[in-house]
């Protein structure tokens, strides 16, 4: 793989409408795509993400070392320092928002466990996926609040199940407020980067998403094209109803080749992501949003062995239209690296994660999603010469 030169550390602008593009792509030899300036929508507003660069993402707070999703997983990305911490949305049935990756969350709680809500478990099908479990959207906040969070992958993480019980499933609200509190006692703001999850979905049960963040985002005052916080979806149409109510910065999230946006489904658009990474496609997105956050493999696709080959053109093609990327999910443990950089036979212990953030740096990415901010923030640091 060729490797990109050390970058001087520097921060990742985003500017308003009408912005000249200040860098070329040349990922891969000498330079760095650093396309930094692009239109933003709401009216022509500018949006700058004054954020290190690579930027470190919090996956649903230290999921690596906490149950996903709970104030204390957000706590100790904070304290490690990442540089901004995901919350994924899901409403209830009264209409509140609330931090879980999936509306389902029998995984994720100890709803099994509580005898009085066993008739809620039902099957439903999710974006064209039966599921079986329970399902936020038919509890009210107070009966979710008589649940408690645990870890989702326990066979992967068993040191996470210490906390299982620890932590209630918070609302957005309150990590809203969480994030005003920790920035006032670190003289600088907390960076939330905010997804809404099956939006499509939601808003044909009558519980549209968007309108709801965005009531929250003008009452915590995050509705500004400079706010601390970046708003992401897979449906790209929520991301484009999202662009006509706040300046909030925004970006397109990309499922795996050969996948299709659900709202692209349930409206008839025969586009999928291969079309969206495409020129034409990200030129598209350019016109509302800031950036893409592509899973990891369309940057750089996997062989037949799962070990690590040439990279896309997908940094270059996406910086030349002004857009940032940030790539999902680097975690440490073997069974989620690129088999080139698994180290010994368990699977659950940790490989060579260092040397797969060195791979995935070197194309020039913008940032990336972590589940162990620490290990990220080290390996950043390397890769800028700090």
């Amino acid at each position: 793989m060729t490797e990109r030169a050390h970058a001087t550390p520097g921060r990742r602008t985003v500017m308003g409408a009408g912005a000249a593009v200040l860098g070329t792509a040349a990922v891969g030899l000498s330079g760095t795509a650093r396309a930094a300036e692009r239109s933003g929508g709401h009216g022509g507003s500018g949006h700058r993400l004054d954020l290190p660069v690579p930027t470190v993402i919090g996956h649903r707070g230290t999921s690596g070392y906490r149950p996903e999703h709970t104030l204390g997983s957000y706590q100790l990305a904070l304290d490690m320092g990442a540089h901004v911490i995901e919350q994924d949305l899901v409403p209830t049935r009264d209409g509140h928002l609330v931090c879980r990756h999936e509306n389902d969350i029998t995984a994720t709680t100890d709803v099994s466990a509580h005898p009085e809500f066993a008739s809620r478990k039902t099957t439903k099908t999710i974006d064209g996926t039966p599921l079986t479990g329970w399902f936020t959207e038919d509890f009210t906040l107070a009966e979710l609040k008589t649940l408690r969070a645990k870890e989702r992958i326990p066979g992967n993480r068993q040191k996470n199940t210490l906390y299982d019980g620890r932590w209630e499933i918070p609302t957005f609200e309150e990590v809203l407020r969480w994030a005003d509190r920790e920035g006032r006692r670190r003289g600088k703001p907390v960076w939330l980067y905010v997804e809404t999850k099956h939006p499509t979905y939601f808003r044909g049960l009558g519980l549209g998403l968007e309108e709801r963040l965005v009531k929250l985002l003008r009452r915590y005052d995050r509705h500004r094209a400079q706010s601390p916080l970046i708003l992401q979806s897979f449906e790209p149409s929520s991301i484009q109803r999202l662009a006509k109510l706040v300046a909030t910065p925004r970006v397109v999230l990309l499922s795996g080749t050969g996948t299709r946006p659900w709202d692209f489904t349930a409206t008839g658009d025969p586009r999928t992501t291969d079309d969206l990474v495409k020129p034409a496609g990200l030129k598209w997105m350019a016109t509302f949003a800031q950036g893409i956050g592509p899973t990891l493999d369309l940057i750089i696709p996997k062989d037949a062995s799962g070990e690590l080959a040439e990279p896309t053109t997908l940094v270059r093609d996406a910086h030349a239209r002004g857009l940032i990327l940030h790539p999902y999910t680097m975690r440490n443990e073997n069974t989620f690296l690129p088999a080139d950089f698994r180290r010994g036979s368990d699977p659950n212990a940790y490989g060579d994660a260092f040397g797969a953030f060195a791979a995935y740096f070197a194309t020039g990415i913008d940032g990336i999603f972590s589940d162990n901010p620490d290990t990220a923030l080290l390996a950043a640091a390397d890769f800028t010469g700090k």
